[in-house]
């Protein structure tokens, strides 16, 4: 239990990375909901992977098969959320509510696999 707080403590403030690059990207820059999620989970990785390589999971291991590990399973979660974004804008969902929801929906599935092939 203590990983998954520390976990998410460093999700909290990747995932404050990722929310405000979405309102920027969407409201300042025009661009799509679904691409500026992309985009902000993205940034937001790079965030929690240097959180959870030191915070959470205290992982001492060489950094290059760690991160690519982390970055994989972060392009999963981007890509689910980019989805889930884009669906929820096309059925009238503000998008971020959406991301709300796709943020939820990932949680528990990139915890696992961090915690069970990443940082092992």
């Amino acid at each position: 239990m203590n990983q998954l707080f520390r976990y998410t403590l460093v999700g909290a403030v990747a995932t404050a990375t990722h929310y405000t690059l979405l309102a920027l990207c969407v409201e300042i820059g025009g661009w799509p909901a679904w691409l500026a999620s992309g985009f902000g989970a993205v940034v937001g990785a790079q965030v929690a992977y240097l959180g959870n390589r030191l915070l959470t999971f205290a992982y001492r291991g060489g950094i290059g098969a760690s991160w690519f590990r982390f970055q994989s399973t972060a392009l999963l979660g981007a890509l689910f959320g980019m989805v889930i974004v884009g669906g929820a804008v096309r059925l009238g969902v503000h998008y971020l509510l959406g991301q709300v929801m796709a943020t939820l929906a990932t949680l528990l599935l990139t915890f696992t696999i961090n915690r069970s092939w990443t940082f092992r």
